[in-house]
């Protein structure tokens, strides 16, 4: 499992990289792997309002949908488009294969996780 050194994780699995108020979200290697091979990603639209703990995105495995949730809350300003022409990016590299990007980052939800903690969660889930 590789993890972004520079992010904080949620304990269903996304990765956050907080800028200011700006935010990249993405979800882990460590969820990919559970997910399987990734056919679908439905995203939500720019300018669209995510809310800390809440959905706001859902992938399709060869195995299930489930849900991605967001691990901040403020305005959609930009979507991965190239994730919905290639799902398989997210299985290929999910630290570099961000879902949305979002700005005016009001809030953050609870218990975001270091990597390191991150790791651990994950080994006590595995």
């Amino acid at each position: 499992m590789e993890l972004k050194k520079d992010a904080l994780y949620a304990k269903s699995h996304e990765w956050v990289v907080i800028d200011g108020d700006n935010a990249t979200i993405g979800i882990s290697d460590f969820a990919q792997s559970e997910l399987g091979d990734l056919v679908f990603v439905n995203l939500p639209e720019v300018g669209d309002e995510v809310v800390a703990g809440e959905i706001f995105a859902d992938v399709e495995s060869v195995k299930a949908v489930s849900d991605i949730f967001s691990p901040v809350s403020g305005t959609v300003a930009e979507i991965n488009e190239e994730l919905q022409d290639a799902p398989e990016m997210i299985n290929e590299n999910a630290n570099e294969a961000w879902f949305i990007k979002v700005e005016g980052v009001k809030e953050k939800a609870d218990g975001l996780l270091s990597p390191e903690e991150y790791e651990v969660f994950c080994e006590e889930e595995a």
